[in-house]
Formats: C-alpha cells, sequence, structure tokens
C-alpha cells in the first residue's frame, strides 16, 4: 500500500468530518471539501462484515476516517478514499483541458491499449485501437479477468486504469507491470488529484472537483450515476505536458 501511505503522508492538513454519505454508486464525506469516492461493496451475505463505528463517522476527523483507505473492507476503504479526497486541494492552476475519452481515442490511433475497469467508451476505443484488452473483476463479454493483469499490460503502449484500484488494493501491483515508456492514466471520480501519484509511475491523473456539494449529495442519496451528478468539474493532472501533446 505504498501509494495509499504517501497520499496519506502528503495531507497537509486535518479538518473536521461535517457529513459522510454512502450512496448506492457513490460515496462522499465532505470536510474541508466534498471528496467522492465510487461505493464498493464485498460479494457475500448481506451484513456479514460491517463499518466500524458506523454512525460515529461524522465525529472522526478527516485524517483519521482517511485511514479507512487501507481497509480490507471495500465500503470501509471507500469511505476512506472519499475522505481522502475530501482533503486534496486540486491546483487548478496545474490543470490542463484534456478529457480522458477524447485523449484516449486520439492518443489510441493504432496502438495496443489496456483498460482497467469497464468505461462507457469502450466500443468507440475498440474501433481505433490496433488491440484492446478490457481487464474487469466481473468481465463481460470480451473482457479479461483482472488475472490476465500480468500477460497483458506489459505489452500495452497505454494504459488507463481506473482510479477504484485504490479501494481494492491493486493499483501498486498494476502500476508495477507497464512498461517504462508505457503512458499511463489513473481517471475516474475515484482518483485523487495529488501529484504524489506521479512518483509511482502514473503519467495523466483525470479527477473530479464537487462544484456544488448540496446538489451533488442530494443527487448521489437518489441513486445517480456519474453522468447524472452535474455540478462537478473534470481535471486533469499531466506529469509532462510535452510527452500528451498538449499545451
Amino acid at each position: 500500500m505504498r501509494i495509499l501511505d504517501d497520499l496519506i503522508a502528503s495531507l497537509e492538513e486535518d479538518s473536521p468530518v461535517e457529513e459522510v454519505r454512502t450512496c448506492v454508486f457513490w460515496t462522499a464525506v465532505v470536510s474541508k471539501h466534498c471528496g467522492l469516492a465510487s461505493t464498493i461493496r464485498e460479494v457475500g451475505p448481506h451484513g456479514e462484515r460491517r463499518v466500524r463505528e458506523v454512525g460515529s463517522l461524522h465525529k472522526k476527523s478527516a485524517l483519521e476516517l482517511a485511514n479507512y483507505v487501507k481497509s480490507d473492507l471495500p465500503l470501509e476503504a471507500s469511505i476512506g478514499m472519499a475522505s481522502v479526497n475530501s482533503l486534496l486541494e486540486a491546483e487548478e492552476s496545474r490543470c490542463v483541458e484534456l478529457n480522458a475519452r477524447d485523449f484516449l481515442l486520439e492518443e489510441g490511433q493504432n496502438k495496443k491499449i489496456a483498460l482497467v475497469g469497464h468505461f462507457p467508451f469502450i466500443a468507440k476505443l475498440r474501433g481505433a485501437a490496433e488491440t484492446l484488452w478490457v481487464l474487469e473483476r466481473y468481465p463481460a463479454k470480451e473482457e479479461l479477468p483482472a488475472e490476465a493483469a500480468e500477460e497483458v499490460l506489459p505489452q500495452a503502449d497505454l494504459v488507463a486504469i481506473t482510479g477504484t484500484t485504490l479501494i481494492n488494493h491493486t493499483l501498486d501491483h498494476l502500476l508495477s507491470l507497464c512498461r517504462p515508456d508505457s503512458l499511463v492514466m489513473l481517471l475516474g471520480p475515484t482518483t485523487p488529484l495529488s501529484p504524489v501519484l506521479f512518483d509511482h509511475g502514473v503519467d495523466i491523473i483525470c479527477g473530479t472537483k464537487v462544484i456544488d456539494t448540496k446538489s451533488v449529495l442530494r443527487c448521489i442519496s437518489q441513486g445517480a450515476t456519474f453522468q447524472q451528478v452535474k455540478e462537478v468539474r473534470l481535471l486533469t493532472l499531466v506529469k509532462d505536458k510535452g510527452r500528451v501533446g498538449r499545451p
């Protein structure tokens, strides 16, 4: 969990937790900011393992709650990741205008691409790439099981990894499988907008900043998918702007 340790160590200021929402698709923690993360649940009997101190999480500090991200209980780790994101101060001056889907379609022309996670643009990307591998824990048709990463990632020119790999604690290993010359993107609302990720082999960080906390909490509490959440900004940090061909 080196990446998680480094992320937590980089959080400079703690803050009281105002609210915790663990909703069907998205988990939110409101402290310094409103942080989001995917809601990941265990597959198994309902309620077999339970979140610690549930009902009193809002009494913790955000940094205390952030340490839940190291838990082997996915729901706790989801809450912890949202708390990490609630403390991060996105440096918008360092961000570039870059749509992850459009970038992958353009940069991935005739290249070998590996996607870790299911994304809505897979069909379009399949038509652009020389080869497209999609890795999923629960693979659908034309997708590969997560275990195929050992074989696939060393072959890929371009790798796009869902931020939920921070919640299931697989990101460190996945990054170790990528070639040094491959271009690696971490994306999705769970992704922390932190340059700490650059130290671990990520080249492009595509995350989310909540603009209207009240509106976002209302939407996710009513079962919104991310496409239905409007009051957010998509922000991208790039390690080497020249390498991605953007100003």
